[in-house]
Parts: C-alpha cells; structure tokens; sequence
C-alpha cells in the first residue's frame, strides 16, 4: 500500500492530502482496500455513490450504452438525450434541462443565466446584477463558484473574482431582506449545506426565502448537488419546507456513481434567456452518461432508495443522539446525511473510526459527517453506531 500511495504522490499535484488508504474494490455499502480489509462506506464519494458501489442494473446500463456509442457532438442529436431530459424534468416537475458534467459547472451555468434573466428580464443595468449567497456555503472550486464562497482561504491567491456577490449567514433573514434590492437577480443556497457541516436552516427560512424571490422577482437557485435525489429522505431537499425553487442544480449520484452528469433545471421563461452560443459542454448529455443516469433515475425510484433514507437516517440519527460522551455538542442531520459536531478536532477520530473499519471524513474540522449509499442495511447502520460509540467513549 505504501509504494502505491508513495508512486502517486510523485505524480499528483497537491491540491489534495487524501488518507493513507488504497481502496480497491466497492459493493453495495462496502468497500476494500488493497489488502482486502472491509469498509463500510460512510463517505459515499460526498454522496455521489447514493445508489451504493457498482450497481448491477447501473452497470449494466453503462456496458450497454458503451457497446453502442457513447459521445457525440450536440451539434446533432442522439437518441437518448430526450428520453433522459423527460425523465429528469418530469421527476423535479421542471420544463427545461441543461446538462453538463460535473457540479461546479452546473453552478457556473446557473450564474450565467441568473445574470443573463437579471439583464434581458429583469432589464438590471448589464454588469449590476446582484446575488445574494449563505456563509458556510461549499458550491465548487471554478472561479464563479469560487466567488459564491464566503470562506477567503478558499479565494487566497486567485483574484479578481465576479463582482456583486452578497453573504448572509444561513437563516438570517432580517439580514437577508435588508440586502435585496432592485439589482437583486438571484439567491443561491443549498437547502442543508454539506461541507458547511450538514447546517440545516431554521424552520421556516427556506420558505421565507421563496416568499421574498416572489415579492420582488428574484430567482431561487437550490443548489441540490449533494442533497438532492433521496440523500436527505426526499427527492429534493427543498421539499423538507414544501418548496420548489427557480432553478435547480443536481450533480453527484446524477450518474449512479458511475460517470459524472450534472443538471440545470428551470422552466422555459427562464432558460429561455440561453440561446444558441450563449453556453455549451462538449461531453454535457453525451449518450453515455444519459444512459447511466436514466439507469440510476429508475434505481433510485423502483428501490424506493427515498423512503428508505428517511427511515434508516431517522434510525441512525436517533442511535447517534443516544451517545453519551463529553466530545458530543451536537448531532443532526435529515435523511442519511448526519453530522456528528465536537467540541475537538474530528480527524483523530475519524481516522479511528477508519482502522476499526468505518470509513467516514471530518468537515470544518470538527464535524464528523456520516452519509453512506442509501442502499446500506440496518444491521450496517448498528455497526456504525457501535464503531462510532466506542471511538468517542474511548
């Protein structure tokens, strides 16, 4: 193990410091590493592999589709790119879907069109269009989903970014209200942020939110990339406040943990402002990643994968919460996305948690955060809590 990760290493930039861990194999809720020692997965791929690993009907969908043709230009048609644009459109109740490859592009593409509707709808002045966005957010590492971020260590070193980007601190809504005005194109939010820590907003703020783009003819960006399709216990996090949002971004698991898809989705008025050469992606909606995400679509339907995080996240958080330890000053979560706070540094445990075969990774650097595919078992999610328990009593 330690020449593999050494020979990567010598190779790799290092914009990462992953954990001296090789895996090798991934099925269902569980991985191995190198040397065949059992994992069960509570990272997920940050929730990119909600379906579980190498899903047959996923892989079999990719061999397929790989046997037949798997790129093209969208200068012409292929013959699933519209069975899988109904299928994505009908199940988050949109009109239109832009597809793209991976999340932080989805968010760049959003940023174009929530600036092109604030200029050709709105008629903002071009070049005055506001955004408003949460403190704590995580929507990528691009340089438009950079200058959505509230955290400066992440911008260190690579200025100028967009201009007219506003923070608030999630759930604030006196703040958020005094920060709208009539260059306001657009609020971006993620319903629970993730990386922030799994933060869920006080009750009734995601509804607020709705209520204020109605009033004054703001677009509501949901970024779902990482909540969405079933990860909290619903399809779409907003649901949590019955909600639905102007735009929606979905990314992750879009692609059964197979090949990377990602997804704009609105309705005509709005991604109508996009015409032909205002945006494009040489891989977005190629055959391929149709088909694998058509496969994880129905997966994710026909396993009621949904229902099924909403009841074991409820178990698992309940167990969570039952823990008795000093460390604990806080455990939430929705669904199978939890979020374990401490009053210490998270890693030491984490990587206990690791060696005793629980495979889990620290946020904000005291936050433990347990998201593992929605296809784990209930006698799994014991072993989690009984592995958990005993790292944070000891």
């Amino acid at each position: 193990m330690n020449d593999l990760i050494a020979h990567t290493d010598l190779y790799s930039s290092i914009n990462y410091s992953p954990t001296k861990l090789v895996l090798s194999e991934g099925k269902g809720s569980k991985v191995w590493d190198i040397d065949g020692k059992e994992y069960i997965d509570c990272i997920s791929g940050f929730s990119v592999v909600n379906h579980g690993h190498c899903h047959p009907k996923i892989i079999e969908a990719f061999q397929q589709q790989s046997q037949k043709i798997t790129m093209i230009s969208r200068a012409l048609y292929s013959e699933n790119l519209g069975q899988w644009e109904e299928k994505i459109c009908k199940l988050t109740n949109k009109d239109k879907v832009l597809p793209m490859n991976t999340g932080t592009e989805a968010i760049e593409t959003a940023i174009k069109i929530a600036r092109k509707w604030g200029t050709d709808v709105k008629e903002i002045p071009e070049n005055e269009t506001e955004i408003i966005a949460m403190n704590g957010n995580f929507h990528g590492r691009t340089l438009g989903a950079l200058s959505l971020s509230s955290q400066d260590s992440y911008k260190q070193g690579f200025g100028p970014l967009l201009d007219n980007i506003h923070y608030i601190d999630f759930g604030d809504v006196e703040h958020l209200k005094s920060l709208i005005n009539n260059k306001t194109t657009a609020i971006i939010l993620e319903p629970i942020q993730g990386e922030g820590g799994v933060n869920i907003p006080p009750d009734y703020f995601i509804e607020t939110v709705r209520a204020l783009c109605d009033e004054h003819n703001i677009l509501f960006i949901a970024d779902e990339i990482q909540v969405g399709l079933g990860r909290t216990g619903k399809m779409l996090a907003t649901e949590w406040e019955g909600v639905e949002a102007d735009i929606y971004l979905l990314g992750k698991s879009l692609g059964g943990g197979l090949y990377p898809i990602s997804a704009v989705l609105a309705n005509k008025e709005i991604m109508e402002v996009l015409t032909p050469g205002t945006h494009g992606s040489t891989f977005g909606g190629n055959p391929l990643a149709c088909a694998v995400s058509m496969a994880a679509l129905d997966v994710l339907v026909d396993e009621d994968l949904i229902n099924r995080s909403a009841e074991l996240g409820q178990k698992l958080l309940n167990q969570l919460q039952l823990i008795d330890s000093d460390l604990i000053t806080d455990v939430r979560g929705r669904g199978l996305f939890i979020g374990i706070e401490l009053n210490e540094n998270a890693q030491p445990y984490c990587l206990e948690m690791i060696d005793q075969g629980v495979l889990c990774k620290e946020t904000q650097g005291n936050i433990i955060r347990i998201a593992p595919p929605l296809v784990i078992s209930e006698e799994e999610i014991n072993k989690v809590v009984e592995v958990i328990t005993n790292v944070l009593k000891k």
